[in-house]
């Protein structure tokens, strides 16, 4: 028993590590992990800021529309007050219809609305009328005073990205190349910058740097310098191509006896779940492998074995312990529900639970107290 409490301890211990990098702000995806020099440094200093909303929390791009929510919005009253279906709009942002908004959170409008507020309710369209919201004349006045004219849409139209399980704000950034703090402030996120599956982002839209004037300033009638072409700096790498007739490389030869690990002796571990490895296994810091999995998804135990323990990490999420032949141990976190009990003998592919809402399980794989690298183990 005494083994198995510190091998559950243990767990629950990188269980926690792992659930506080959504909470604190760090980033679980690890730079250190991705190769050359990836950073947004750059795009940082070239974020242009977000445009200014309307009367109304509208901001015009020329391919869609976004509203900025106000304190004690909800989706429901942002449609009521735009003339939109309140469930539309909802379903296009990924929430319920009665979910509280936070000051400036973003919402993405699944149509376009008119220049002028709408009269409500769950179909309502925009106000047509020419005479809506003029001031009384008096009489013998003969040209009405005109109606605000609509906020007119940035030249730029930012691209939506629509999350997915195991993204985290910090992956999108990357993935488009702005900052994290850009893309917090265009959609509003919250300080622990979580994010939720469905949720559609606003990509920043990159500015200008401000222009050398010394350098693009010419006298009159000389005529704009010409751009230095990128191939004038350095010349352009030799490269030498195959034809296309000549046999390609042999593929090299894996001596798989000599490869084989004390897991596969009796038949290698199968994935516990269907899903890209979204952090790999790094000896002292991470003693297994997380793989991003759908709320609800079966959880399947590795190979055939024995329900160890069943135990909770100090979030209160279920942990599992199987014990293998070969002094093999498998632990399974970030479930939410289980089918298995301490005692049970299970099957390889029978399910031990499902994926909790956190878009990933973490899986390791031990001999004895060590922890190894659940990625030699597995097909």
């Amino acid at each position: 028993m005494s083994r198995i409490f510190r091998l559950t301890a243990s767990a629950g211990a990188a269980a926690f590590l792992l659930a506080s990098c959504g909470a604190t702000g760090l980033d679980p995806d690890l730079r250190g992990w991705m190769p050359g020099a990836l950073n947004t440094a750059d795009a940082a200093a070239r974020a242009a800021p977000r445009p200014q909303p309307d009367s109304r929390g509208i901001i015009n791009f020329p391919n869609y529309q976004v509203v900025v929510a106000q304190s004690g919005d909800t989706p429901a009253t942002i449609a009521n007050r735009l003339g939109l279906n309140a469930a539309r709009l909802a379903q296009h942002n990924a929430l319920p219809a009665s979910a509280p908004l936070a000051a400036g959170q973003v919402l993405v409008l699944p149509q376009r609305v008119g220049g002028t507020a709408g009269t409500g309710g769950a179909t309502g369209g925009a106000v047509t009328d020419p005479f809506a919201g003029q001031p009384a004349r008096n009489r013998g006045t003969a040209t009405p005073t005109p109606a605000a004219s609509p906020a007119p849409a940035t030249s730029a139209s930012p691209a939506q990205h629509t999350v997915v399980a195991g993204e985290t704000a910090w992956s999108v950034a990357r993935k488009y190349n702005v900052s994290v703090q850009d893309l917090a402030v265009w959609n509003g996120l919250p300080v622990s910058m979580t994010l939720r599956v469905g949720q559609r982002l606003v990509i920043p839209v990159a500015g200008q740097k401000a222009p050398d004037v010394a350098a693009v300033t010419t006298l009159p009638g000389s005529g704009s310098p010409t751009p230095r072409p990128p191939s004038a700096a350095e010349p352009l790498p030799s490269e030498k191509t195959t034809p296309a007739a000549e046999p390609g490389p042999k593929a090299p030869t894996t001596d798989l006896g000599a490869t084989r690990t004390a897991a596969s002796s009796a038949g290698r571990f199968q994935m516990p779940v269907s899903g890209s490895i979204i952090r790999v296994y790094e000896k002292g810091k991470n003693d297994g492998i997380d793989i991003s999995a759908t709320a609800g998804t079966a959880v399947k135990a590795a190979g055939r074995g024995t329900v160890a323990a069943v135990t909770k990490d100090t979030a209160g999420a279920p942990i599992v312990v199987v014990r293998h032949d070969g002094n093999l141990m498998t632990v399974y976190t970030g479930l939410d529900g289980l089918d298995v009990a301490k005692g049970d003998s299970v099957s390889a592919g029978q399910s031990i639970g499902k994926a909790g809402r956190g878009g990933f399980v973490h899986f390791e794989v031990r001999q004895g107290f060590d922890s190894v690298d659940p990625e030699k183990y597995i097909n």
